[in-house]
């Protein structure tokens, strides 16, 4: 085992004046560098991360191309719209584009030891986030106690692990950044954990990143924050008037009779003015990307009025709905967000991975590009939903089958551990392309099961991609290691060979043929998963030439 004494600065000065005094935390880290299957990125360039980029007429654009190799590395983009421009130094296209289209785009990495190509498709209309968004939340490491150095050093470990060029790009700050109304719109404005929310956005945006922000539709937050709703019309909730808040307004009563859990009925309500307009606009002005709007049950009212605030300003902003989103409204939140939270708070455990992770199925149907069903966070990594941090409960195998689940599923990507403290196992589950690639395909489909054992101990999932590939995933719920069997007709596939390339080692592990009734099978440890892609998949070539053939022998 590893001991890191780290320092947890949460000095963000107010008057000068620290709001918490420096804390020593030591830490835990196990060595699981035994575990480490995704090799390292090769010193030749390689483009990752989406394929495809939605973007609304008029709004300004930020898209880093994100390319492994040796730096220095320069860009190009062939057949790049009239109105967006490259910088060939880092990699990041910025504009705007005035007319709805699509316009493809071949990008250009190049570097000592050679030069990679790939199209990007650029679709300029009413969808955002035509993939699933990647990115890192504050919660599940510093839940409401979280600063804007924290936010701006996790923004940097993006950059200097080289996460970035994997495709990651959003740094969401979540609960406890609110401090009162006021201001231009009479919105809500930050306290003093973050003293300045526009030269946050600007140095988050100058990294090649975007910047997201939380808010609920309630009185107060589940943090016990002001939310976007008042109880009074001028926005200052009753709460605040009366002086029952700490020095970052967060609700707090006075006295030995103070209860946080039993006062929420005061602020967990929708209160009867709402400021979504004020603070929508606040956010736009300080160049937010992203809007988690967290509340239970979520409501179509609600859902519909914060979507259409954020449709009427001239920038992208995301909306991501939090939590359990209820299921007789999926085709309302599908056309209304393009995220949802299917679950409640996700935990560092083998219980809630697999209880979460094993129960997403009948969210099928309600996902495609723009529209993402959400399983929560990834638990990898420091976590500890507050000052004091601890390494994720989950083995090494758990873990694995954690992201593999998630990139099959095509939820959101959101680390939620520190960043700036990654060992080189986390780092390297977050790293992987070609198990990213799964969770980024344009078609944007959730994998379906082909395949469960009686008791569901073992399942298997196959998701389709757009390049006719499968990807397919085989688990193993049980507590020992087990054999696990695919085969083409499993798949579906007819006639020809396949390869079956294993996505976490990156190589080629076996052949299928349909003709000789091939089977691949995998020893898959407990609580683990083998995570392979089947290629190619079906063609009019193979039926055509086997039409052909028979005929000429008939004749």
């Amino acid at each position: 085992m590893k001991k890191i004494v780290a320092l947890l600065a949460f000095a963000i000065a107010v008057n000068t004046q620290p709001v918490a005094a420096q804390q020593t935390a030591e830490v835990e880290i196990p060595d699981l560098s035994a575990y480490i299957l995704t090799p390292k990125p090769a010193a030749t360039p390689r483009i990752n991360g989406a394929k495809v980029f939605g973007l609304r007429p008029g709004s300004p654009c930020l898209y880093t191309i994100a390319a492994t190799g040796d730096r220095p590395m320069t860009f190009a983009a062939e057949g790049l719209p009239k109105g967006l421009k490259l910088d060939a130094q880092t990699g990041r296209i910025t504009g705007k584009l005035k007319k709805k289209g699509i316009y493809n785009v071949m990008l250009k990495a190049t570097n000592d030891k050679g030069s990679y190509e790939r199209e990007l498709r650029i679709v300029v209309g009413d969808k955002l986030a035509l993939t699933p968004p990647m990115g890192w939340n504050s919660w599940n490491c510093w839940a409401r106690d979280v600063t804007q150095e924290q936010v701006l050093s996790s923004a940097r470990a993006m950059v200097e692990s080289g996460l970035v060029n994997h495709g990651w790009s959003y740094i969401n700050i979540d609960d406890g950044w609110q401090g009162k109304r006021g201001g231009k719109y009479n919105a809500i404005q930050s306290n003093s954990k973050f003293p300045d929310m526009k030269a946050l956005t600007r140095e988050v945006h100058d990294m090649g990143l975007k910047l997201g922000i939380y808010t609920v539709p309630w009185v107060g937050t589940y943090a016990a924050h002001i939310g976007s709703y008042s109880d009074n019309p001028d926005g200052v909730n009753q709460w605040i008037k009366d002086g029952l808040h700490n020095e970052h307004y967060r609700y707090q009563k006075k006295g030995p009779d103070a209860d946080y859990w039993q006062d929420r009925k005061e602020y967990y309500i929708h209160g009867k003015y709402s400021f979504v307009e004020a603070d929508v606009k606040q956010f736009a002005d300080w160049e937010i990307d992203y809007v988690k709007y967290d509340w239970n049950p979520n409501t179509r009212y609600h859902t519909k009025e914060m979507f259409d605030a954020l449709r009427s300003v001239k920038r992208d902003i995301v909306l991501s709905l939090s939590n359990s989103a209820p299921l007789a409204d999926a085709p309302f939140f599908m056309e209304n967000a393009e995220c949802w939270r299917t679950t409640g708070d996700i935990r560092d455990t083998w219980a809630s991975i697999n209880s979460i992770g094993f129960s997403q199925d009948k969210w099928i149907p309600f996902c495609r590009p723009g529209a993402w069903p959400d399983a929560d966070m990834l638990v990898v990594g420091l976590v500890g939903w507050g000052p004091k941090l601890h390494y994720t409960k989950l083995t090494a195998d758990e873990q694995y089958t954690h992201m593999s689940l998630w990139a099959l599923f095509a939820s959101p990507l959101l680390i939620g551990c520190d960043m700036a403290r990654m060992d080189d196992f986390t780092l390297s589950l977050l790293s992987n392309d070609e198990v990213i690639e799964v969770n980024q395909d344009p078609l944007g489909l959730h994998a379906v099961p082909v395949w469960r054992k009686g008791d569901n101990s073992q399942v298997i999932y196959v998701k389709h991609l757009e390049d006719g590939s499968l990807a397919v995933g085989m688990f193993n719920r049980g507590e020992k290691a087990v054999n696990i069997s695919i085969n083409p007709r499993m798949l579906g596939l007819y006639d020809g060979d396949r390869v079956v390339r294993d996505l976490w080692r990156q190589k080629d592990v076996g052949t299928l043929t349909s003709d000789r009734g091939e089977r691949f099978t995998a020893l898959v440890p407990a609580h683990g998963v083998s995570f392979v892609k089947v290629s190619p998949g079906n063609s009019d070539k193979q039926y055509t030439e086997k039409v052909t053939y028979a005929s000429s022998k008939k004749k």
